[in-house]
């Protein structure tokens, strides 16, 4: 039986072929092949029934050498710290791929909001600020919300840091509510900025978006957003994939006429799961959930958790695909990356096409840091001017080297991390 790597293992061995690619010395291998520093530690949390439960947080610093560390702060029942240390390193690269003066960081706790009360997640978020409070900030590494963590769980963090220091500190983290000093712009910003890379994408490859059908996996704020700027561009959805909590199972939901992203939002709750028996009610049919992969349509956009096309599901991807735009992180396994490259689908790589969120969170902090709010359309053509820029900046650098647009996106940002450690005289 073939043991599926670790997050953590994958994205090393992306590291790895960069850093062959640029012929790194071993030193600087050393350092950026690891965590600059990692955090972890015990939140007790007294429970509604009166007992006592003590949950595991964490905070991976993954490199911090061209600007304060920046990434998602996440709630996970099944959790990992190699999970955590994957999206770090990630991040760290993301930020670079779009060029905003940050590094990559990621934290959380190992926990399951959905069967938590509103008080439990509270003092659970508190709890995480009070471990942390000293090593995170607005010039050293910020936060925004990740999976399954919302603007209420980041309000609390931030009212509990502002307590810990007596002062008001809006850029200690971002993804806030609006009266908070949160920006307009950042519940769409992942999930347009998704799209964006996709209409560069059918652009070069000389198609028409309104002649394309997609299919999504997941439904969350990223999916639901996704959906909503590609209709708004004439391209029609005809199946989403949802997790059910109540049965632990996934489900793909179509309509081959097109999915009516208002009727599904009606029956979604906070969590992106669909409710089944009100879907089926209302005309979807109802498949297993991994048959989103296997649908006639243009564009596939897995915009859940990682590792989701792996190297025995290449083969059920419909030769009509033209396009895989990797919404979620590390979507991909390496060995189903290599059955893909000869089938001529143009990879819009996790590293370019979810950063939509991290551009917005930057240009949040940006905002708190100096007291002052942009309005939404600034902020969303700010986006878009952003994420074009980043794309072709990729596709360049890709036709420039000989490279598949990840290996691309991968080579320029270690590069350019190598470059500003060595600058820093870290290596």
């Amino acid at each position: 039986m073939v043991t599926k790597p670790s997050p953590y293992q994958v994205a090393q061995r992306q590291f790895d072929r960069a850093a062959d690619l640029l012929d790194l010395g071993k030193a600087t291998r050393d350092l950026l092949r690891y965590p600059v520093r990692e955090y972890h530690f015990s939140i007790p949390v007294r429970m509604d029934d009166g007992s006592m439960r003590v949950f595991r947080g964490f905070r991976v610093q993954y490199n911090d050498a061209r600007g304060p560390g920046k990434g998602g702060v996440r709630f996970h029942p099944s959790g990992t710290v190699d999970t955590i240390r994957a999206q770090a390193m990630w991040m760290t690269w993301k930020c670079v791929v779009v060029d905003i003066p940050l590094g990559g960081s990621m934290g959380g706790f190992f926990a399951d909001p959905r069967v938590l009360t509103v008080r439990e997640q509270e003092h659970l978020c508190r709890g995480w600020v009070r471990q942390i409070a000293r090593n995170i900030g607005p010039v050293i590494d910020v936060a925004y919300p990740d999976l399954m963590t919302n603007a209420q769980h980041i309000a609390w963090m931030l009212d509990e840091y502002e307590a810990i220091f007596r002062d008001k500190f809006p850029g200690f983290i971002t993804g806030k509510p609006i009266g908070l000093g949160g920006s307009r712009g950042r519940t769409e910003a992942t999930g347009y900025g998704i799209i964006i890379t996709v209409r560069e994408a059918l652009k070069e490859l000389g198609v028409n978006i309104r002649n394309t059908i997609a299919s999504i996996q997941g439904f969350g704020n990223l999916g639901q957003h996704a959906v909503q700027l590609y209709q708004q561009m004439g391209g029609v959805v005809t199946c989403v994939a949802s997790w059910n909590q109540v049965d632990q199972t996934a489900y793909a939901f179509r309509k081959t006429s097109g999915i009516n992203l208002n009727e599904l939002r009606a029956i979604t709750n906070s969590f992106g799961e669909i409710e089944v028996t009100k879907a089926q009610d209302l005309g979807y049919e109802l498949l297993p959930g991994d048959s989103w992969l296997e649908q006639e349509v243009d564009i596939l956009i897995p915009a859940a958790l990682g590792q989701q096309i792996s190297r025995s599901k290449v083969g059920k991807i419909n030769k009509r695909v033209k396009i895989i735009a990797e919404g979620a992180s590390g979507p991909t396994t390496p060995r189903a990356d290599m059955l893909l490259k000869p089938l001529g689908i143009r990879i819009i790589p996790d590293l370019l096409a979810n950063a939509g969120g991290v551009i917005c969170s930057y240009y949040e902090q940006v905002q708190s840091n100096n007291n002052y709010h942009w309005e939404k359309g600034d902020i969303l053509s700010q986006l878009d001017v952003k994420m074009t820029s980043a794309y072709y900046d990729v596709v360049d650098f890709a036709q420039t080297n000989g490279l598949d647009t990840r290996d691309a996106a991968i080579v320029m940002a270690v590069e350019r991390v190598a470059r500003a450690c060595q600058d820093r005289g870290w290596v």
